[in-house]
């Protein structure tokens, strides 16, 4: 006869049981097919993103992986970022947008039409980027704009296009409030598209000083005027929905939205402390910067006090899970750009690892978990199609675990590098004393691209018009 296991039993089960998603939103075909395939082509570039990516993390341990020009980092290494941000994360955000603009205004998308166009632009935009960039055909060593200017423009016309739909859903909207995620998504546009102009504008930006500070600002606003504000906008609408319950205070994320605006669009010097730009700006970048306490932690706190009391429905659900850790990740990597910003500390880790270790966190742990928890809430209440509940937990740990792996022996890693150059020590003593750390990065990088193929697996167990919709339609 066999004994009961102490460990695994019917009263304490080894994983907490999710909960059935029951509610299915009545939402109309051509709304779920435009939205599922937004997110379709997420995960498309996601996967291929961060594949470039773990190959670009076996470099660092095996440096003559290859002797071909296609594949070498200076090539690969902006094809890793612009897939990630331009393909996986803002096709992933708009299509939660394209669901949470019409369903708080009330009716439905202005045009699908423009939806689809959008699209194709899009993706157009990142199909040629890529194949542009591999071919060394680039716009110079401009972060995260290396595009060349005709294929990036198909992105921003494609972003106009998304602006300009979400925007005349609002303004005819049936409701007479404007909920507050419609606030953080349509800001999100407008100041991209500036943000676009002013980073692609030609004639004032032609030495070498001025396009640092250029530089400086472009980068950092693409997160903290795109990413952040549309990411904590859908979060504000998925967060109280899956709950069912009211955002703990409407004043303290509209506290967060305008100090957000104040702070955050001068801050984007803080990456370039003790460089030859004047120094006035670079203090009135970590003063602002200092300032972005407040719409942290207004915001932090208002998603946190939202979830109090909840943490068993958290804890059975399919997408809460992901909310939480980007919550988290949301204050670490923001309090941490917060302190990265002073002098002192700057001279410590700026142009090291560590560096590497923040924007994985703030774009990885901070804005994708979000945005997965909004896909996971969304899509099966769409399509009546639950992913395999092992399947989203294998994602979420993978996911989890891997980005801390990466992470945290980069921070370790980063601070012994720029306590060595303070030293006095030689540049290549750095690289070696990193040669550990990078192991680790390597095995982080590889947790994080297997939940990525894992996410594409449960993309497609949601995906609309299987048998379990054609059975309830036939019986209806």
């Amino acid at each position: 006869m066999n004994k009961p296991s102490a460990v695994r039993s019917v009263e304490r089960p080894l994983t907490v049981e999710k909960a059935k998603v029951e509610e299915r939103i009545d939402t109309s075909p051509k709304s779920v097919k435009l939205i599922f395939t937004f997110i379709a082509c997420s995960a498309f570039w996601l996967v291929f993103g961060t594949l470039v990516g773990e190959y670009l993390g076996f470099k660092f341990v095996w440096p003559e992986l290859d002797s071909i020009s296609w594949l070498s980092f200076g090539r690969l290494r902006p094809v890793h970022t612009n897939v990630v941000f331009w393909g996986f994360l803002s096709q992933a955000m708009i299509a939660l947008a394209l669901y949470v603009v019409p369903r708080t205004s009330q009716r439905e998308l202005f045009s699908y039409r423009l939806g689809w166009f959008s699209l194709g632009l899009m993706n157009l935009s990142i199909i040629t980027g890529v194949i542009a960039l591999m071919a060394c055909i680039n716009n110079g060593a401009q972060e995260y704009r290396e595009f060349i200017w005709p294929i990036f423009a198909l992105f921003a016309f494609g972003l106009i296009l998304v602006a300009y739909n979400l925007y005349k859903t609002i303004a005819d909207r049936n409701v007479k409030e404007i909920y507050i995620s419609n606030w953080y998504i349509l800001a999100a546009c407008l100041w991209t598209i500036i943000l676009v102009l002013i980073a692609y504008l030609p004639g004032y930006q032609q030495d070498g000083i001025s396009q640092t500070v250029i530089q400086g600002y472009y980068m950092h606003q693409g997160v903290g005027q795109w990413f952040t504000p549309m990411v904590l906008g859908l979060t504000y609408y998925f967060l109280p929905k899956l709950l069912n319950r009211p955002i703990y205070s409407y004043s303290l994320g509209v506290l967060a939205f305008w100090t957000q605006m104040v702070f955050y669009t001068m801050i984007g010097s803080h990456h370039f402390v003790f460089s030859p730009i004047p120094w006035w700006i670079q203090t009135v970048a970590i003063v602002f910067s200092v300032g972005m306490i407040v719409p942290v932690t207004a915001g932090t706190g208002n998603f946190l006090l939202t979830m109090r009391g909840k943490w068993r429905s958290i804890a059975r659900s399919y997408s809460l899970p992901f909310i939480l850790a980007g919550v988290i990740f949301y204050a670490i990597v923001s309090y941490q750009g917060t302190l990265e910003a002073f002098r002192s500390l700057n001279k410590v880790w700026h142009f090291t690892n560590f560096t590497i270790a923040h924007s994985h966190m703030s774009m990885y742990g901070f804005i994708s978990f979000l945005v997965w928890g909004g896909i996971y809430g969304l899509i099966p209440r769409m399509t009546g199609n639950e992913p395999p509940q092992f399947a989203v937990g294998a994602h979420f740990w993978l996911a989890l675990i891997g980005v801390l792996v990466y992470s945290i022996p980069l921070m370790i890693g980063g601070t012994l590098q720029g306590l060595s150059w303070i030293a006095g020590e030689s540049f290549m003593e750095s690289v070696t004393l990193m040669t550990p750390y990078w192991v680790w990065r390597a095995v982080g990088g590889t947790m994080m691209f297997i939940s990525h193929l894992v996410f594409a697996y449960n993309v497609w167990k949601m995906r609309p018009g299987n048998k379990n919709e054609v059975v309830e339609s036939t019986n209806s």
